[in-house]
Parts: structure tokens; C-alpha cells; sequence
């Protein structure tokens, strides 16, 4: 019962949002934006309530010697240094200057050394796959690297002509297969959320 009401609102606030975007009705326009809202405040609640569980598991670790202790005191600081920043008297919230320093002096960086850590990982994947031949890994590397020399910084009519086609390459094909993906996962979702409505099971097929 709890799945197919599950099932049953994401079902009806896809169709309603869907609705909104091909036919142009006042009303369903502001059921839409109501529907919207109110995701937006389930979101905020989830990522206040998961950041309050996080907080909840590492306070324990404060208590604990080691690299636990560490760990936790860099994790909740930079919490409590947030909110301090967004929620103090005369704050601006998420436009405040020192919520923006923040975010532009830590955040930025940290996130920028995770991405070039990633970068790192992708190239021994890449190794991997290219030492185990098959045909999939060997046309995602070839993919990537043309993509890559594609967004090389060149100058000049060089760099121009690197760059349209860059854009081209998203715009068209990229911009074809992720329609596709979500096309084929939204009639995946309807689909599955059809057969838990109706009670349909495999050993029904």
C-alpha cells in the first residue's frame, strides 16, 4: 500500500507538471508552481534533516582520540562557521558577503582539488580499460580525448574553430543522448509506477 502511494504522488506530480508545460491554463499554472514550492520545502526539510543526522553521527566523535576527533571538529566547525554566517543578526542569508566569501575562499578550492583528484582517478581508469581491450573502453577513451583537444585554450582562428565545434559537439549529439536517457528513464519510471497501481507483478507478463 505504501509503495503504490509513493508510486501513485510522483505519478501525479509528474503528470501535473508535464500538463503544465503543454497546455497554457492559468490554473494548472499555479497548481504547478504550488506543486513546485512544495518540492522545493521537502527538499530543504530532507537537506536540513540529513545535515542534522550527519552532525548527530560526528558529535560522538569529539569525544573519541585520533583522527576521529580531527575529523569531526573540521566537519561540525565548518557547519556551525556556515550557519554563523548565514543566520547571524543583520544577515542576508545566502547573499550575505561572508556567506559569499566563504563559499569563493573554501569551498571553491576544496571543491576544485576534489575535481583534479578526480581527474587523476579517470587517467588510471582509463589505463585500466585500455589494457583490458575492449571495444566499449576503447571508444569512451576515444571520446573523451576528442573532447578534450576540443576544449584545448587555443587562440586565434585555431581556437575559434576549436571552440564551435566544441559547441556543437553538446548542442547536437551530447545534447541527443541525454535527451534520449531521460526520455527512456521517464517512460521506465511511468511504467513501473503503471504496474504498482495496477497490481501488475512479473509472474504476470
Amino acid at each position: 500500500m505504501r509503495r503504490s502511494l509513493t508510486a501513485g504522488l510522483a505519478l501525479a506530480t509528474g503528470a501535473i507538471l508535464l500538463l503544465d508545460l503543454l497546455i497554457i491554463n492559468p490554473s494548472l499554472e499555479l497548481l504547478a508552481g504550488g506543486v513546485v514550492e512544495l518540492l522545493i520545502l521537502l527538499a530543504a526539510a530532507a537537506a536540513v534533516g540529513g545535515a542534522a543526522t550527519l552532525a548527530a553521527h560526528h558529535l560522538p566523535g569529539l569525544a573519541s582520540g585520533g583522527h576521529d576527533r580531527w575529523d569531526a571538529v573540521m566537519l561540525l566547525g565548518g557547519m556551525g562557521l556556515i550557519l554563523m554566517a548565514g543566520l547571524r543578526p543583520g544577515s542576508n542569508g545566502s547573499s550575505d558577503p561572508a556567506v559569499n566569501w566563504l563559499i569563493s575562499a573554501l569551498l571553491v578550492p576544496i571543491a576544485s582539488s576534489l575535481f583534479a583528484l578526480v581527474f587523476l582517478f579517470l587517467l588510471g581508469a582509463v589505463r585500466r580499460g585500455l589494457s583490458i581491450g575492449t571495444r566499449e573502453a576503447t571508444i569512451t577513451v576515444v571520446a573523451a580525448s576528442v573532447m578534450v583537444i576540443l576544449l584545448l585554450p587555443l587562440g586565434g582562428a585555431a581556437g575559434a574553430a576549436l571552440a564551435t565545434t566544441a559547441s556543437w559537439v553538446r548542442d547536437v549529439p551530447l545534447a541527443a543522448v541525454f535527451r534520449g536517457l531521460l526520455i527512456g528513464i521517464a517512460i521506465l519510471v511511468s511504467v513501473s509506477a503503471a504496474r504498482i497501481l495496477l497490481g501488475v507483478g512479473s509472474t504476470d507478463d
